[in-house]
């Protein structure tokens, strides 16, 4: 399959990831983060399970569970944390750092170079997410800065770690094993730290499916997917492809307004994406020692 349908099938899962604002907002009771987070993981992953029926082995036990916790269970929490304390804008500004993270993990994890123009392209799209939400009155919270940041590593680090430990199953397992791992690690935060949820009307049921089924089973799957595939640093740009989504969602759903700086936000961010993939895509077709040991690098397990 080529290049260029990986990157499709793999952008997929972050335009996609836009529409979690909107469902949660205007479909889901509000004020429980954890169990939300929970019912998005755990029956995505056990549903999973049972198609695949395979469990993992051996040091994939630990491996499985320390790549639920960063790609889920940390980073979701970390998210609800940021949301709650900063304004959306903001709250997405901070996570867009994420890709550039990954740039830099990338070199001691997998030995992959630090191309400048890829650096760039990850500011750039840092800008554009900017322009895209962030507004001149947002307040800055500290502990919602840090929720933010540490949000933005613990997925860096995921992303970088389910390239490097890449087990001999299919996406599909692979997925089903890491939702059902952080699904299980949320679970006492949820049933400790939050009450029972009310009685559910078919709305909240649409928007916990669309959530779990989609927004979760079907775009890991693409996601890491697309990891194995691909370098870390080709995917994780392709995450600022959600905050756009989410703003086109709410212009043609909500009726929230879309002005210039919205519209030169979207240009930034699609010009970055474009420049993160064309520097990637160069460096690939330069023979060299650098490449060879990334690879090599990429399949250590």
């Amino acid at each position: 399959m080529s290049r260029k349908v990986d990157l499709l099938l793999t952008a997929i899962a972050p335009a996609i990831w836009g529409s979690t604002y909107l469902v949660t907002t205007e479909l889901l009771p509000q004020g429980y983060p954890w169990t939300v987070a929970m019912l998005r993981a755990l029956p995505a992953g056990l549903l999973l399970l049972v198609i695949v029926r395979q469990l993992p082995q051996g040091i994939w036990w630990s491996r499985v569970l320390i790549l639920g916790a960063l790609n889920f269970t940390i980073f979701w929490w970390l998210l609800f944390v940021a949301a709650y304390r900063l304004p959306g804008g903001v709250a997405a500004t901070v996570g867009a750092i994420q890709p550039l993270i990954v740039i830099l993990l990338a070199r001691p994890l997998l030995g992959s170079p630090i191309r400048p123009l890829a650096i760039v392209a990850a500011i750039a799209g840092m800008g554009g997410v900017a322009l895209l939400i962030l507004t001149p009155r947002a307040a800055l919270d500290p502990i919602g800065i840090a929720a933010g940041l540490g949000g933005a590593v613990s997925m860096a680090f995921g992303t970088v770690l389910t390239r490097r430990w890449q087990p001999p199953v299919s996406p599909l397992t692979f997925t089903a094993w890491q939702l059902t791992a952080g699904g299980l690690l949320l679970l006492p935060a949820a049933l400790i730290l939050e009450p029972s949820l009310p009685a559910l009307t078919a709305a909240n049921l649409m928007g916990f499916i669309w959530l779990g089924v989609i927004g979760a089973a079907l775009t890991y799957i693409l996601w890491f997917r697309g990891i194995a595939r691909l370098e870390p640093s080709v995917v994780a740009p392709l995450g600022f492809l959600s905050p756009m989504t989410a703003v086109i969602l709410g212009w043609s759903i909500l009726g929230q307004s879309l002005g210039a700086a919205q519209i030169a936000g979207m240009v930034v961010v699609l010009g970055s994406v474009w420049l993160s993939q064309r520097v990637q895509q160069s460096a690939a077709t330069l023979p060299g020692p650098t490449s060879g040991a990334a690879g090599r690098s990429s399949r250590h397990a």
